[in-house]
């Protein structure tokens, strides 16, 4: 399962909805592995407070996180330079 982060000219609000989808999408499938927040960050190598800090949509990880836990849960994170509609 791929993750696709759209990088455009936007707004505020517009990155936080895909902030938000991102968080959504990484606790679902952790949910549906079953796998705690503690083996996520256990295999992922992410502390857990960090992990917490995320699911709640208080934290701001990294890149390098984003992929540490993306990999642990079978998933690809990967970038995209949308085009502006016209």
């Amino acid at each position: 399962m791929k993750i696709k982060i759209y990088t455009y000219f936007c707004n505020k609000k517009s990155l936080i909805m895909h902030f938000v989808k991102l968080i959504e999408i990484i606790k679902k499938r952790r949910e549906t592995l079953q796998v705690t927040q503690e083996m996520l960050a256990d295999i992922s190598g992410v502390g857990l407070r960090t992990l917490k800090a995320f699911e709640s949509g208080k934290g701001n990880p990294t890149a390098e996180t984003l992929i540490k836990l993306a990999d642990a849960l079978g998933l690809e994170l990967t970038l995209q330079v949308k085009s502006k509609a016209e």
